[in-house]
């Protein structure tokens, strides 16, 4: 059997941070606009472009070796794949999604349970009978093709709904009632696949790289040069991930240090770094960062 990955891409709204996260990681992946296989910089990997709803299933039927999607399809789906990484990254924001129960905001429904026996509108069915069944509510939960926030109040009493700021909600004057599922997503892949050594060691290099793309996000790295007498002063301030790196300089007085810092951090340490005697301070970029 050769070595050949067969790697799904999701199409739409988790496409381009994908390719983006792809892209940090090492693998540029392009796309045409005539063609569902994009183009990858990595013989050994085979692109095709999947709806992230329809992901799980094909990766579960060995039609991909592996994906990714949102951990959501993989619940709704009922999916039978191993998830091997989850990755905070989404379309607007770096926070999970959230599928949501959610009522006008003049109705008389404040909980989960005012909603028996009444209509629920949704993408996602299998997973809102099962929230409903957690709850021992029974309610008529209907398929939506789109446009499900303008449903109730006339066509449906209730939604859930997928969203990352609530804008859309707001806009459409909604509130939430409940959080139904929390999603990030996945890499996900399929057990007779992994059960090929040569496929799970492709895929935990792929998920290794990946995952240190997002570790470096919102970090930068500082260098400065520091008197021997300061070092004890100047460690104080920095709020590393663990202890700076230290080297000695030809002048035996000073010191070297290198760490890594929050980005939203720098403002307020580089200057308490200088007035604690730091010099010739250096911000650099961060593209990875491997724990």
């Amino acid at each position: 059997m050769s070595n050949l990955l067969k790697l799904g891409i999701p199409a739409g709204n988790l496409q381009e941070s994908t390719a983006d996260l792809f892209r940090r990681a090492g693998y540029v992946i392009t796309f045409s606009s005539r063609s569902y296989f994009p183009e990858i910089d990595d013989p050994e990997i085979d692109c095709m472009l999947v709806r992230a709803q329809e992901m799980a299933r094909y990766v579960e039927q060995g039609v991909l070796d592996a994906g990714i999607t949102g951990h959501d399809w993989v619940v709704e789906t009922g999916a039978d794949v191993e998830e091997l990484a989850d990755f905070v990254f989404a379309k607007v924001t770096r926070r999970p999604t959230r599928w949501v129960l959610c009522v006008p905001n003049d109705s008389e429904v404040q909980s989960v349970t005012d909603l028996q026996g009444k209509r629920i509108a949704t993408e996602v069915i299998n997973l809102t009978n099962r929230y409903l069944a957690r709850h021992g509510v029974t309610a008529d939960v209907e398929f939506s093709w789109g446009a499900t926030e303008v449903k109730p109040p006339r066509l449906a009493d209730a939604i859930v709904e997928v969203t990352e700021t609530g804008n859309s909600l707001r806009a459409n004057n909604l509130r939430i009632v409940d959080e139904v599922l929390s999603s990030t997503p996945r890499l996900i892949a399929n057990r007779d696949a992994l059960a090929r050594p040569w496929v799970r060691t492709k895929l935990d290099n792929i998920a290794l790289m990946l995952r240190s793309c997002l570790a470096a996000e919102g970090r930068v790295g500082l260098m400065m040069n520091v008197r021997a007498a300061d070092l004890d002063q100047v460690t104080s301030i920095l709020p590393a991930m663990r202890n700076p790196t230290i080297s000695h300089l030809t002048d035996t007085d000073w010191l070297a240090l290198n760490t890594i810092i929050d980005e939203t951090t720098v403002r307020t340490i580089v200057p308490a770094l200088k007035q604690a005697g730091a010099t010739g301070i250096i911000e650099y970029p961060i593209n990875k960062v491997i724990e």
